[in-house]
């Protein structure tokens, strides 16, 4: 299929802005939780158990949107990302703990379906392009999270209940995910109605898994702990204890706008390796220093490093068009049960030992997921599942 540099590029910003719209909506619903569990009269236990619905739905979803984009292509899913968007909404109207966990299930997987076809667009991007474009976009949605917890504090400031603000968020998110949708590649340019559903694991496909695992349980490991860890174990006040999420989330994003160049000069597994490296050094810094300021700066050194990995892992996977959708499917599942399991994990061992010993095994995790680099050389197709 021939496509002009105009019709890439246009391809391009739509989907860029898609995945801008996916963090910020998303992120939405997560910085409204202390207000729907107040309104609800739960406790962290029974909140924890609802929000498993999250990752849950996601790692249901993931593979049938894998096995519907090789077949049908991604722009179909990203089509409805108007309704997917919309499912933000109903934590806020959930009446218990059984409702609230089936919202968040509902979520997860809407968010999960919209991941695999929006990176799935990215890759039949790159390949019409033949340029490296995934770790922009993968920083779009970094902003765009940043953006959505951004305006969800002034929607809280501004006493907006969490149904309208987020009734608004999906709303606008919508309206603009319509236009942007008219703009992508057609279905043709990654869909394969002969390919198979499923990917079967090759050597590199999961080793491929594997860097996706630790990248996410990392980053996981940051989003969950690294406010309680500055608080508790490295002194910082209440005020300050959220700058560690902060500085790494914005690093990750400007690292990722850089990831492609890097990746196109370095090659993918140079820049791998490189990134787990610094990823390592920069939570080995945070725990090594145990302060306020070095646990910042730590956290943001961390972030420069996992702002490559997963993206990496995903077009090392994508990059045959004839298995893109379910490899790039089965290497995102995996990536995320890492988000899933690396942080209760983490609770697990701090309640026997203390935080910072239980945060020190993610440093060796990511020291693995540089050592697996060299998996991304070379795209090697996956036996599979006929279907």
């Amino acid at each position: 299929m021939h496509l002009t540099k105009e019709r890439i590029a246009s391809a391009r910003v739509a989907v860029s802005t898609i995945f801008f719209l996916n963090g910020a909506v998303f992120a939405s619903w997560y910085a409204r939780l202390p207000e729907i569990q107040e309104g609800l009269e739960i406790g962290p236990g029974a909140l924890g158990i609802a929000l498993l619905g999250a990752p849950l739905g996601l790692l249901l979803a993931q593979p049938l949107a894998g096995a519907v984009v090789a077949r049908r292509g991604s722009r179909p899913l990203l089509a409805a990302a108007p309704p997917i968007m919309a499912t933000v909404v109903l934590p806020a109207l959930a009446a218990d703990t059984a409702t609230l966990l089936a919202a968040t299930a509902v979520v997860g997987a809407a968010n999960g379906t919209l991941d695999i076809a929006m990176n799935a667009q990215g890759m039949a991007l790159e390949r019409a392009g033949q340029r490296h474009i995934l770790g922009s976009l993968h920083a779009a949605f970094s902003f765009g999270a940043l953006t959505g917890a951004g305006l969800a504090g002034l929607a809280i400031a501004a006493g907006l209940p969490p149904v309208a603000h987020l009734a608004a968020c999906a709303a606008a998110g919508a309206a603009v995910a319509v236009i942007a949708s008219r703009h992508l590649l057609p279905a043709a340019a990654d869909a394969r109605p002969g390919a198979p559903r499923l990917a079967r694991p090759s050597a590199q496909l999961t080793a491929l898994g594997a860097i996706a695992f630790c990248a996410l349980l990392a980053e996981g490991s940051v989003f969950d702990w690294s406010a309680i860890y500055l608080a508790s174990e490295a002194g910082a006040s209440d005020a300050l204890a959220p700058a560690g999420l902060a500085a790494f989330s914005l690093a990750m994003g400007v690292g990722r706008l850089a990831s492609d160049a890097l990746a196109a000069r370095h090659g993918g597994p140079r820049v791998a390796r490189a990134s787990g490296v610094v990823a390592a050094a920069g939570l080995a810094l945070a725990l090594g220093l145990a302060t306020p300021a070095g646990g910042v700066a730590g956290f943001a050194l961390m972030g420069i490093g996992l702002s490559a990995l997963f993206p990496l892992s995903l077009r090392a996977a994508g990059q045959d068009p004839e298995r893109s959708g379910p490899a790039l499917a089965a290497v995102s599942t995996v990536g995320y049960a890492g988000f899933l399991t690396g942080p209760p994990a983490i609770g697990l061992l701090a309640e026997a030992t203390d935080l910072r010993t239980a945060l020190a095994p993610v440093c060796l995790l990511l020291l693995l997921a540089a050592a697996l680099a060299t998996h991304l050389r070379r795209p090697v197709p996956a036996p599979a599942v006929p279907g």
